[in-house]
């Protein structure tokens, strides 16, 4: 494995080439100023828009402002991640942001205006202004809020009450990354050593029980000893969100979380409600893991650790890039000549140095190309993030290229599908290559895991979410004792009665921080098994999905969610599509177990 002290060390090939965005930082500069000004322009139309011929004028203005910002904002983003301990480019994001406050300031009276029309007077624009019909879907889609939305002086009280009502999710984030202390735990070398959410990471997969259960035992003291404050700042966010769901008159929480996507409630609770008549699978996994690692108790700190081993071994960044364009020539001979232009282009940054951001992301930058990045470490885990990150540049590519910049952008609800069907590719591409048994037993327990984390985890705290909201509507408290009560019940259902609960596990959901944006874990569940119907679907030579599949690459926001992924031949407003993944999970399992 390749280590580096500096990025200077880095071959140049494995480095972004930012000057795609911004030759220099001259560029940049104008670019600021522009926004800025371009923004101020913007202001004056308040109270100015009369006709359609004016609305034109300030909404081909704030698409450029849109478009400007967007770049001027990831170029910072970008240069701070390559080294977050660099001033000067901590500075240039700071700058962006802060910029962004004025962009966003600059049009807060733009929504408040349009729906004050009405409907027939905007149609009206419409028809007489021929350039107002490039921008026709937005604007009729903000008339969907039109019930939503309050009074002016109602709608000025929340924007003034915005800080407040984000507090909880701020304060949970200082809680969480400021002030946890995890205390000391004992390294391989026998060493008292502060334990890192890294370094558990690490540990809970450790080979060593003992050191398994102290790491975990460490890792959740804190939030145990912080229970009352976190459920006091989770309680405030969940009232939060009801209350402004009832001030805006949505139904219910939920469906307030939902209407952008135009998704019914019927998919959220048809998700969990299959789920749990599905789930004996996952207890039936359960059981093998207690039985291979030869417990008389399987406890919450044994569900991560591998069950395969020995197959550990060097996987170079060009190999990993090769085998992932092997695996994904089922999608054609466009979609694999295209990525593998990516490389040739430095559109990844490739590995890990001092300073630079953890983890992995893709960043898709209108006009210019996608980026991303990794801290590729020369192993099978990083062929899977390589590969993974690679749908989402495939996905942001194809959008870009084949849609304007006001729908080039793609819902969160389908952002997981293209990554996601270029894991399940590459896994079901692993398992048919491999002669070596362990290897694919390896693979299976992977894809297992893989399946485990991104679905049934997801939905178990989809449903988490699910009951805290309705105790919140019910005006029922909501406590740390609520709280545990209700994390531990369904812990214990999607893990099943042979795992035999710890103290700690109750404590869960008080370190999760996506329960500070409601109703949003979801999405990875559906977007995972819409992912595996379209893979394999593929895989079995299905031509028109494999069509209907590179259309949706290439339709960014042009439609609802549940439109583009209906498109494909994936409903999710029925059940089949989550039974089906069901199902192979199930088929998994089995074969694991046999192995």
């Amino acid at each position: 494995m390749h280590t580096y002290k500096t990025r200077k060390d880095v071959p140049i090939e494995e480095t972004w080439r930012l000057e795609d965005i911004y030759a220099s930082m001259d560029e940049w500069k104008s670019d600021y100023e522009q926004v800025r000004e371009l923004a101020r322009r913007l202001k004056k139309f308040d109270g100015k828009i009369a006709d359609g011929a004016t609305l034109l004028e300030y909404l081909t203005l704030e698409e450029e402002m849109e478009g400007r910002y967007r770049k001027l904002y990831a170029y910072g983003m970008l240069q701070s991640d390559l080294d977050t301990r660099v001033t000067t480019s901590q500075e240039l994001r700071d700058k962006a942001i802060q910029l962004g406050q004025q962009v966003s300031s600059a049009r807060s009276f733009f929504m408040p205006f349009l729906l004050s029309l009405e409907e027939n007077s905007l149609t009206t624009f419409i028809k007489e202004t021929e350039g107002l019909r490039y921008f026709e879907k937005d604007l009729y889609e903000a008339f969907r809020y039109k019930a939503h939305v309050l009074t002016k002086e109602k709608e000025e009280v929340l924007a003034m009450m915005g800080e407040t009502l984000s507090a909880p999710s701020k304060i949970f984030g200082m809680i969480n990354h400021a002030d946890i202390q995890f205390g000391k735990v004992t390294s391989d070398k026998g060493e008292q050593v502060e334990l890192t959410r890294g370094m558990f990471a690490k540990l809970i997969k450790s080979e060593k029980r003992e050191q398994r259960k102290e790491a975990y035992q460490a890792y959740f003291k804190p939030y145990k000893q912080s229970a009352n404050t976190i459920a006091a700042t989770l309680s405030s966010a969940i009232k939060n969100n009801v209350l402004t769901s009832k001030l805006r008159q949505y139904p219910s929480a939920l469906e307030k979380a939902l209407f952008s996507d135009m998704v019914p409630k019927e998919v959220y609770e048809n998700l969990i409600k299959a789920t749990n008549e599905q789930i004996g699978a996952m207890h039936e996994y359960t059981k093998i893991r207690k039985s291979l690692l030869g417990l008389d108790e399987l406890r919450a700190y044994d569900l991560n650790v591998p069950l395969v081993h020995g197959v550990e071994k060097e996987i170079s960044f060009e190999e990993a890039y090769e085998t992932m364009l092997k695996s994904l020539e089922p999608l054609g001979e466009e979609y694999v000549s295209t990525l593998a232009s990516f490389k040739e282009k430095r559109y990844f940054d490739v590995r890990e140095t001092p300073g630079k951001r953890s983890g992995a992301y893709n960043m898709g930058v209108y006009g210019v190309h996608p980026f991303v990045l990794l801290n590729h470490q020369d192993d099978i885990r990083s062929l899977f993030t390589l590969t993974h990150e690679s749908g989402h540049a495939m996905h942001a590519y194809y959008s870009s290229k084949h849609q304007p910049q006001i729908s080039a952008g793609y819902s969160i609800f389908v952002a997981e599908v293209a990554s996601t069907v270029n894991e399940i590719l590459l896994i079901r591409y692993l398992l048919r290559t491999t002669d070596d048994v362990n290897m694919r037993k390896y693979l299976l327990n992977y894809f297992i895991d893989s399946f485990k984390g991104t679905f049934f985890t997801q939905v178990m705290f989809a449903e988490f979410e699910k009951i805290t909201h309705e105790k919140a509507e019910n005006e029922e408290p909501l406590t740390a004792d609520v709280f545990n009560h209700v994390f531990e019940q369904i812990y214990l259902q999607y893990n099943g009665e042979e795992l035999v609960i710890n103290d700690e596990v109750k404590y869960g959901w008080a370190r999760i921080p996506h329960f500070y944006r409601p109703f949003y874990v979801y999405k990875y569940a559906t977007g995972y098994v819409s992912a595996i119907q379209i893979a394999d679907n593929i895989l079995a030579g299905d031509k028109k999905m494999l069509q209907n599949y590179l259309t949706f690459l290439k339709s960014g926001s042009s439609k609802y969610p549940l439109e583009l992924l209906a498109e494909t031949g994936v409903d999710l407003t029925k059940p089949e599509p989550i039974q089906n993944a069901l199902s192979i999970f199930r088929d998994l399992v089995s074969e694991f177990a046999e192995m």
